[in-house]
């Protein structure tokens, strides 16, 4: 087996590693962190500690993050202390250049069977980015239903 190198490609996810400040309309007051780091430049492994809204009590998240040469698509998961759903990402960097869009099927917010989403992430600096969530529609458009934003501790 050939040892992974990074790649250009990977350049995006380093600019995650750090420690965020994370709020969202659904946290309200109480924001909650995020700390990302590298593994060995090929991936990035970013968890996140808060409370749920509505005193839900405390939550912990970990996404990973990394390119695929074979694919040629960036490859992904998501998990939360909140849910049994392993969410699981296939995607690729906007013509912009500072938006990561990321796609998986997960269960649909109705409750009933499964849907298709649409995940971004999206530098807006080096120190604030954003993270959206949209669900695919009937129509094949996006329908944004979750913002939330990240700003870099110091």
């Amino acid at each position: 087996m050939i040892m992974a190198k990074p790649r250009a490609e990977h350049a995006f996810l380093e600019r995650l590693v750090g420690t965020w400040d994370v709020t969202s309309e659904m946290s309200g007051d109480t924001p909650s962190v995020e700390t990302v780091r590298s593994l060995s430049g090929i991936w990035v492994i970013a968890e996140g500690r808060g409370d749920m809204p509505g005193g839900g009590g405390p939550a912990t998240t970990v996404l990973t993050l990394g390119f695929d040469a074979t694919k040629d698509r960036y490859v992904g998961t998501w998990l939360g202390s909140m849910m049994d759903n392993l969410w699981v990402y296939d995607g690729e960097v906007e013509p912009d250049g500072r938006t990561l869009s990321l796609y998986t099927t997960g269960p649909s917010m109705s409750g009933e069977g499964l849907a298709d989403y649409r995940e971004q992430i999206t530098f807006l600096t080096d120190d604030h980015r954003t993270f959206t969530s949209s669900a695919k529609q009937p129509d094949g458009t996006w329908k944004y239903f979750m913002e939330a934003h990240y700003h870099r501790k110091a």
